[in-house]
């Protein structure tokens, strides 16, 4: 237990998104967004005229900073910076995979379930049960 990174905890902490902007925008209806003393949101809104530099930009921000505690991203989206999701290994900002109306979940390309997965199958085979 000593070895385990300490999960800091607050009395509020935001979710931030990364999606659409019809999924954005219900989020926002529902309370999720925010905009701090220097006008940085807590989303982003993609479109087609958002590059790729531009959310990984914001996924590193939003994994970066103390006062998000879940990163709501479309699949679609992650699967564009899928080399960063997927690298990403700290609980805190958790990472969510979440479909779209356009874009369906698949369950193949979401990395906390692939994590998940492989964490069972590796317990499995260590137990010596299957």
């Amino acid at each position: 237990m000593a070895n385990r990174a300490q999960i800091r905890t607050n009395n509020s902490a935001l979710i931030a998104m990364i999606a659409d902007e019809d999924t954005v925008v219900g989020f926002l209806l529902a309370g999720v967004g925010n905009v701090d003393l220097r006008r940085k949101t807590n989303y982003l809104i993609m479109d087609s005229k958002t590059t790729i530099k531009q959310i990984e930009d914001a996924f590193k921000e939003f994994t970066s900073r103390e006062d998000i505690a879940i990163v709501l991203i479309s699949q679609y989206v992650a699967n564009m910076i899928r080399f960063l999701v997927d690298s990403y290994n700290k609980p805190i900002p958790a990472i969510l995979e979440i479909p779209t109306k356009d874009h369906p979940y698949d369950p193949a390309h979401d990395s906390v379930l692939s994590r998940v997965k492989n964490l069972f199958s590796v317990e499995s085979v260590a137990s010596g049960s299957r």
